[in-house]
């Protein structure tokens, strides 16, 4: 993947085809020419850029990464669109890191929480509009006609009247002259061209040739190979190592410590494995060694126990639960879970004395950068950071410390150095998504209305470590997101979180914190239907008449799976609904129960998403489906095994994933909206696993509280019933 162009370079362009660039100000937006950006020197630094070349080329500069959500294929698309490109002569070309390229909404470059088209489709449509624009009046001037009387046409300017047509490569020149407008005229949906449309993802073909260069693919003349031998329990220190049967290994260059453990680097992985082998490292006196599952759930249930940070406090849940009909309570539980990419972690990175190269999968190029300059000794413009596709990332990229380890071993070697983890190294040191505990206490009135929530989160805080300034009170916003902002209209409602730190490092998971209170609000909502001898459909509906996305979204996917119509025997439906970064999603799982083994077949799920306009609904038909199978996944399978202080999963054989041969069909419907823009790559996985467990106790009258959904949970649950 060949990044060929630098602002230096984008400036040159000037006289050589038409350039624009979008640039964040305190009041909006402002469009530049590249001669108005030299002009203006450092003053702005844009973060999109377009260019028409004289060869007809298109050539749209993206920065976001490439994770399989297919950003590089929705963000050029709304360029093309408004620029009326042909699609054939489009191309992206990924951003090198730098301020130019910073999203610019959180003012840096970076990818997740499912922001690339909320955060970057106004600058898009602005840059292609404006290029339409510039075009269209460079047309007009070489023919002496009014602009009224041109039109674009897939990547050509025509005179209506005389059918005289010039192509966008032929007028580039011309137009780069002109002044660029702030404020062009941007299509109407019936204009759109490719908005809206099944375009063909750009990334498509390189990976299925196998073309595609992640960051694994990455090589460098001269580089060398490490591998590191790390504590096998959190906190355990190095005692000692055979560091000279290490060096012994032929192919061995060097044996260096490093903060968490001992790297060898050699001249190729097998000798760099080899040599770590070698080293047979002692490890003692872990921080934490009794730390296990067990531990673990002793230690959060004992906080439930005591006070939280209110996060919400609606009317008086005291009062209503003393007065109402019923009253429920319920605790659930979900695990630490791994991201589990399948491209394992690994940078590859070359610190000189006059500059330093990195090649990696990453999602937080800002961090990566500022990273490299500070263990380089160099200035940011002296760093290069070579973002290639990532093979999964889920979050997990968005961490530095796989970069930060390739730096310090290439400083230390004078070497380039390319590390890569083992999928045991992977999954054993990871930033998990939390664990979490979850009591909620619900009442529902005489009229079988709800009438009290009652929420209390216990969960370690991702955002204390890594965005601390967002922590609002001591409340971690994806700890009580999905509950703080609790849609449905129940008059009484309040919502605790309770901090819990642990040994086991957390981080963003895919969907964050709504990955956890769908689950448990959706099955407790179920719960609260049942109590009130309603449908949990009906009731949900009851719940949301003055919020119709959610009761929509809800509608739809009911209707198209038959929801209250006959199943063969042995099936039964469950419902849920999640809103997540702005877009609603509600899928209705359908199951059935092996009641002899507690196994969980999920057939079919049927999915409705308001996520407003829609780019390209291909794509968001493959999110959906990737997010409801890695939330299945998680659902029924995944959980990380600790014991002895220390993570005792190691790979696929003892954490396991959902299997091919496990996942249901997937039937996605967009629902139409023209709403505010919603993300598009997490909010499949919240529903998923309510929906599945609502489905279970539909079977069985099983009420399944903790996850994994595995067999034996299963059976423990219907033994209750």
């Amino acid at each position: 993947m060949k990044i060929d162009l630098t602002r230096r370079q984008f400036l040159k362009m000037t006289g050589t085809g038409l350039a624009i660039a979008v640039a964040s100000t305190a009041t909006g937006y402002r469009l530049l020419s590249a001669a108005e950006l030299e002009k203006a020197g450092q003053a702005f630094h844009p973060n999109v850029w377009l260019e028409v070349r004289p060869d007809n080329a298109v050539v749209v500069t993206v920065n976001k990464s490439e994770m399989g959500q297919g950003v590089y294929t929705s963000l050029t698309m709304i360029v093309a669109d408004e620029l009326d490109a042909d699609w054939k002569g489009v191309r992206m070309q990924p951003a090198p890191a730098g301020d130019a390229y910073k999203d610019p909404v959180w003012g840096s470059q970076s990818t997740g929480g499912s922001s690339s088209i909320r955060h970057m489709h106004e600058p898009l449509r602005k840059a292609g509009a404006a290029a339409r624009t510039m075009l269209l009046l460079a047309a007009a001037r070489q023919w002496g006609v009014p602009v009224q009387e041109c039109a674009v046409d897939l990547g050509k300017v025509r005179h209506v009247k005389s059918n005289r047509v010039l192509s966008y490569g032929e007028l580039s020149e011309k137009a780069s002259k002109l002044e660029v407008p702030q404020n062009p005229v941007l299509k109407t949906e019936k204009e759109f061209r490719y908005i809206g449309k099944d375009v063909p993802r750009l990334d498509a073909v390189d990976k299925v040739n196998g073309s595609a260069r992640f960051g694994i693919d990455s090589f460098v003349p001269g580089m060398l190979y490490a591998a590191i031998a790390r504590p096998p329990a959190f906190g355990a220190e190095l005692a000692s190592s055979d560091k000279e049967a290490a060096q012994a290994v032929p192919g061995v260059r060097a044996v260096v410590p490093v903060s968490h453990g001992m790297a060898v680097c050699a001249d190729t992985i097998d000798a760099a494995w080899r040599g770590r082998d070698a080293l047979k490292p002692d490890w003692r006196n872990p921080k934490h060694p009794n730390l296990s599952n067990a531990s673990l759930e002793q230690e959060f249930t004992a906080r439930l126990g005591t006070n939280g940070i209110v996060a919400r406090n609606d009317g008086s849940v005291l009062n209503a639960l003393g007065a109402a009909a019923k009253k429920i309570e319920s605790t659930y539980l979900l695990p630490f879970l791994s991201h589990a990419t399948m491209e394992p972690m690994n940078c590859t990175a070359h610190v000189r004395s006059d500059g330093c190269d990195i090649w990696a999968p990453t999602q937080n190029q800002t961090g990566v950068l500022a990273m490299a300059a500070e263990i380089a000794g160099l200035k940011p413009e002296q760093v290069n950071v070579h973002t290639t596709f990532l093979g999964g990332g889920f979050g997990r990229r968005f961490e530095r410390d796989f970069v930060e380890e390739a730096l310090l071993l290439s400083k230390a070697t004078g070497k380039p150095v390319k590390l890569v983890w083992k999928r045991e190294e992977d999954i054993q040191n990871d930033f998990y998504r939390p664990m979490n505990l979850s009591r909620i206490e619900g009442a529902v009135d005489a009229q079988g209305r709800a009438s009290a929530w009652s929420h209390k989160i216990v969960c370690p805080s991702i955002f204390a470590r890594v965005f601390p300034q967002m922590m609002k009170n001591g409340i971690d916003n994806a700890a009580v997101e999905g509950v703080e902002n609790l849609e449905y209209e129940i008059p009484n409602v309040a919502v605790e979180y309770v901090r819990i730190d642990t040994p086991v490092p957390v981080g963003f998971w895919r969907s964050v914190g709504s990955s956890h209170n769908a689950f448990t609000v959706e099955s407790f909502v179920d719960e609260l239907s049942h109590a009130a001898g309603k449908d949990p459909l009906e009731f949900r509906l009851g719940l949301l008449k003055n919020h119709p996305r959610p009761a929509r979204v809800l509608q739809v996917a009911a209707e198209k799976a038959g929801w209250g119509k006959p199943l063969p025997k042995g099936r039964a439906r469950g419902i849920a609904y999640a809103l997540s970064f702005d877009s609603y999603v509600a899928q209705v799982a359908e199951v059935s129960v092996d009641t002899r083994t507690g196994a969980i077949t999920v057939h079919k799920v049927t999915c409705a998403v308001d996520c407003g306009p829609v780019v390209n609904p291909a794509i968001v038909q493959a999110q959906m489906t990737g997010g409801i199978t890695m939330g299945l996944s998680a659902a029924l399978k995944e959980k990380m095994e600790i014991a002895n202080g220390g993570i005792k999963s190691e790979n696929f054989a003892d954490y396991e994933i959902l299997r091919m041969s496990e996942a249901p069909e997937v039937d996605v419907h967009i629902v139409k909206s023209s709403e505010k823009l919603g993300g598009i790559g997490e909010p499949g996985v919240p529903p998923i696993a309510p929906a599945v467990a609502n489905a279970v106790f539909a079977a069985t009258g099983a009420r399944i509280r903790r996850l994994p959904m595995r067999p034996e949970t299963v059976l423990t649950a219907m033994k209750k019933v």
